[in-house]
């Protein structure tokens, strides 16, 4: 029987959240990197450190005949939530390619400390990095790549107001910059806010949503938002 989980060794069981012929999901903790393959500190490097599993013949892999297991998308090393994965590199085409064409919904949950001037809004500044700042991405309205966001209030507590995000395209840390850029930097966002006592980066993906490319089937995936929302306080789970 296959495990419902990727067990790498010395660490938390990754939860799968959907898997079929082509690709598999995960629920990503926050900590892990996707960085170049070259980038062997497999104690930080998901990439590595699966193909490092798969090529050990570990349990999980082995009892799906797994050879291949590529990342489709990104996710910050301090971002959690839904990350989809191909089985091979037909799918790895397919999916990227999708993502590329904007045919993939993404949604997620942001927190921020700031309350936001309005309930609704799109942000559509264009991102390009930021060369005098290794690692960040700036606003660049001249040869910037276009970029956009849809963003809504779905709860407010004191001190905290969580936002659903729903970027239209796929840049480097655009909803982080797009809600900086708005005035509602993310909670503990080090590169574009500040850090904010023993919350952790507010920001969490939750839901992708797709034809399949083969199947033509219409697929969710969804990962828990639970324990998201108790960390931050919040009683509600969005809708």
């Amino acid at each position: 029987m296959k495990p419902n989980c990727i067990e790498l060794p010395d660490c938390e069981p990754f939860p799968i959240l959907y898997e079929d012929r082509s690709v598999l999901a995960i629920d990503k903790p926050r900590g892990w990197m996707l960085l170049p393959i070259s980038w062997q500190n497999t104690g930080h490097n998901l990439q590595a450190a699966i193909n490092s599993s798969i090529e050990a013949r570990d349990f999980w892999a082995r009892s799906r005949g797994l050879k291949f297991l590529r990342y489709v998308h990104r996710l910050d090393a301090d971002t959690s939530g839904v990350l989809l994965f191909s089985k091979s590199p037909g799918a790895l085409e397919s999916f990227g390619e999708m993502f590329e064409s904007r045919r993939m919904e993404k949604n997620y949950l942001a927190v921020t400390a700031v309350e936001p001037r309005e309930m609704e809004w799109t942000c559509e500044l264009a991102l390009s990095p930021d060369p005098g700042r290794t690692g960040r991405m700036k606003v660049d309205s001249r040869e910037g790549k276009a970029s956009e966001t849809h963003f809504r209030v779905v709860e407010k507590i004191p001190g905290l107001t969580l936002i659903e995000c729903k970027p239209v395209t796929g840049r480097t840390h655009q909803i982080r910059v797009h809600l900086a850029e708005s005035g509602c930097p993310i909670v503990s966002d080090e590169l574009y806010g500040r850090l904010t006592g023993r919350l952790e980066l507010g920001l969490r993906a939750v839901r992708l949503a797709y034809k399949d490319p083969f199947t033509k089937k219409p697929v969710e995936i969804r990962a828990p938002t639970e324990h998201f929302l108790k960390e931050y306080g919040f009683k509600l789970p969005p809708v």
